[in-house]
C-alpha cells in the first residue's frame, strides 16, 4: 500500500527512510529511476547494501545517516517513504519533497495507534495530509547507530 500510494513513474528520485534488509529498496528500485536509502544500524546499512549490490540493483545507494535529516546531498525527491513511525512529519522531510511529490509515513508514538498518512507538496510548495489508515510500525529513532555517519553502498 505505501509503495502503491507513492505513485511512481520511471523517472522519479526516491528517498527511502529505514532501509532494514533493503526489501522495500529493491521495489522501489524496480518501479523508479534512483532509490536513496538510509539506515541509522550500520550493520543492517551495510549488509542491505550488500545484498542490492549483489542481487544487482544498481540504482540504489544506501547511507547510513539520521532518517530525520533525509539525504539533503539528493533532493529533492519526487517520492519519500519512510518505514518507521515518527511523532510527526519531519520538518527536513518536508523540505526535500519536490514541489509536486508524495510521502507516505506512519505517524504516531510507540505502542499507539499510528496513523499512515499521506502527505503531498502542490507546485507551489503547500502541503496538506491525509491520513489512510491506522497501522503499527517499529519507532523511528533519531541518530545513528554503529558509528559515524556515511556511505555504505
Amino acid at each position: 500500500l505505501m509503495t502503491e500510494l507513492l505513485r511512481l513513474s520511471a523517472d522519479d528520485v526516491v528517498l527511502e527512510v529505514e532501509t532494514g534488509s533493503g526489501y522495500q529498496a529493491a521495489i522501489l528500485a524496480c518501479l523508479a529511476a534512483r532509490v536513496y536509502s538510509v539506515e541509522r544500524i550500520g550493520d543492517l546499512a551495510d549488509t542491505a547494501a550488500a545484498r542490492l549490490a549483489r542481487l544487482g540493483y544498481s540504482n540504489v545507494q544506501v547511507r547510513r545517516a539520521d532518517g530525520y535529516l533525509g539525504w539533503s546531498d539528493h533532493a529533492p525527491f519526487d517520492a519519500i517513504v519512510v518505514t518507521a513511525a515518527a511523532p510527526s512529519v519531519p520538518s527536513e522531510l518536508i523540505a526535500q519533497l519536490k514541489p509536486g511529490g508524495r510521502m507516505v509515513i506512519p505517524v504516531g508514538g510507540p505502542w499507539q495507534v499510528q496513523s499512515l498518512q499521506l502527505v503531498t507538496k502542490s507546485a507551489k510548495g503547500d502541503v496538506s495530509v491525509r491520513d489512510v489508515l491506522d497501522v503499527a510500525f517499529v519507532p523511528m529513532v533519531e541518530g545513528v547507530d554503529g558509528g559515524r555517519e556515511g556511505h555504505s553502498a
